[in-house]
């Protein structure tokens, strides 16, 4: 037992042993943060995190396989390859914020910090399990290692998403982790200072000072730095950043323009935004016979309920979205409200933060008009809200009569995902589908999907009955006119699921092509 090395008196050597909980902890923190961070900057989070874990785990194996080259002085190595760990760490999601903003190298410096991270740990536990030797039997030794590796390990992974993402953030936590090691190095070094020969090693101390003033240098003035991210980042002064339990939040502001990005990516700009909530509002809802109970899906930003309360025959909206950071926002924010005419705030509208694919799963409502303003499906969390069970979900909650849109990329630049979407709304059983599009100056031809159980809609005929700042009459039956290279063979794309989320695939290779 780890235990009976206290009974033994001997507690530097517990000390020694449980601080292998500590690296694991930090090693592991690291990583997540590293796979975090490539998530919101790449995309497409499976491929980010298995590079991840990828490059960590050779590295763990490159340094387990180098400490054999240590023979003596055990502990000095130790104590250094854990300051080294603390420096690295502490400042890997910094620096790949820098190499974001100002390289084109990001791919690279998220690697390099994979392999050097895990090369420091794989370094140190074989170093620890065999300074540990005097006291127990390899077998119980390596036993007892492991086993708190292991177990610093899981605390590192409840701890993360629950406690310190949504405390501190991926910027702080990862320089208070790097100042957590750097103090593990100095007191192993202090309790063991009789079995260290610092002449080995005169700049420990001027190392450790200046590495430990550096991270905290850099958590102290974090706001400062964020900031300067920010400004270089995007493209307009930021006038407000939050981190919320599920996203970073950005607006910024210059001449009048206001601009929403959740993770880095544009969500709207105030100075064309119309040209994509009316489209995907309004040509359905003239074409919906009752439209008294809604349900938009995502749309947080309140900018889809502005134009669905132009209609005074609609008395009930159920929004969905997620994150209550962004439903909040859009309730109290000036910049906003204005936007959103306070559409949240408004009596007909009741608001709840839920998984929209849940909430569906779980609603026994029935809505006559469902509208889906969802997040493109640049990951797989996101690929099961364009998925043929999310489709099925939609169908059991629309009436006999309703209809259902939802946004599907852009038209263009993501073909195959845009009629990919289309076909699986089709196959969900819904027996009319209507594909549509629109220019809009901030993001391109923009798709849409809109369907109805049964009913045929005549969308060439489809008259206004709302004010409007972009659509007419005449715009509303160009947008279901396709140009002949925006098509695409549907018997070559496949259907997507929970099981085979394709839509992803589709939508991160079709952007490839023309990034």
């Amino acid at each position: 037992m780890v235990l009976d090395l206290v009974n033994k008196g001997d507690k530097k050597d517990l000390f020694l042993l449980f601080s292998v909980i500590a690296t694991a902890f930090c090693g592991l923190i690291y990583q997540l943060l590293i796979g975090t961070i490539s998530s919101y900057f790449q995309g497409d989070s499976v491929k980010q995190f298995s590079i991840t874990i990828g490059f960590f785990m050779s590295g763990m194996g490159l340094g387990s396989y180098l400490s054999r080259l240590v023979k003596k002085d055990l502990l000095l190595v130790y104590v250094n390859i854990e300051i080294l760990l603390g420096f690295v760490g502490g400042l890997s999601v910094p620096l790949l914020y820098l190499a974001f903003a100002y390289t084109s190298i990001f791919s690279l410096v998220m690697i390099l910090f994979n392999l050097l991270i895990g090369l420091f740990i794989g370094f140190e536990i074989p170093l620890l399990t065999r300074e540990l030797a005097h006291s127990q039997k390899l077998r119980l030794n390596l036993s007892n290692v492991l086993s708190l590796d292991y177990l610093g390990a899981l605390i590192a992974t409840l701890c993360f998403p629950f406690i310190l993402l949504p405390i501190l953030g991926t910027y702080k936590t990862s320089l208070v982790f790097g100042i957590i090691n750097l103090f593990l190095g100095l007191i192993t070094y202090f309790l063991f200072r009789n079995k260290v020969n610092l002449k080995k090693d005169k700049v420990l101390y001027l190392f450790t000072f200046f590495f430990t003033s550096v991270l905290i240098l850099a958590l102290y003035y974090s706001s400062n730095l964020i900031q300067f991210w920010n400004n270089k980042v995007y493209a307009d002064p930021v006038i407000y950043s939050h981190r919320s339990d599920y996203q970073d939040i950005v607006l910024t502001s210059k001449k009048n323009r206001v601009n929403l990005y959740l993770n880095g990516n544009l969500q709207f700009s105030s100075a064309d935004e119309y040209r994509y909530h009316e489209p995907l509002v309004l040509v359905p809802a003239e074409a919906c016979p009752v439209k008294t109970k809604i349900l938009v899906l995502g749309g947080g930003d309140g900018l889809v309920v502005r134009e669905l309360l132009k209609y005074d025959e609609i008395k009930f909206i159920t929004l969905v979205d997620l994150d209550p950071a962004v439903t909040e926002l859009a309730k109290t924010n000036r910049f906003l409200k204005k936007f959103n005419q306070n559409s949240l705030n408004n009596s007909k509208v009741a608001i709840v933060n839920q998984d929209a694919f849940l909430y569906l799963k779980d609603s026994q409502e029935k809505y006559d008009f469902i509208i889906a303003d969802l997040p493109d499906p640049n990951n797989l969390s996101l690929a099961k809200l364009y998925s043929l069970q999310f489709y099925r979900f939609i169908m059991k909650n629309l009436t006999k009569d309703g209809l259902f849109v939802t946004q599907a990329t852009n038209a263009i630049r993501a073909k195959k995902a845009f009629w990919s979407i289309l076909k699986t709304v089709k196959a969900a059983g819904f027996g009319k589908v209507y594909p549509f599009s629109t220019y809009i100056p901030s993001f391109g031809q923009w798709g849409f999907v809109v369907a109805s159980k049964i009913r045929n809609i005549d969308f060439f005929n489809v008259k206004l009955s709302v004010p409007t700042k972009f659509l007419t009459n005449d715009i509303i039956t160009g947008l279901f006119i396709f140009s002949k290279d925006a098509l695409y063979d549907l018997s070559k794309l496949r259907i997507s699921t929970l099981d085979d989320p394709i839509i992803s695939s589709y939508y991160l290779s079709d952007w490839e092509y023309w990034n």
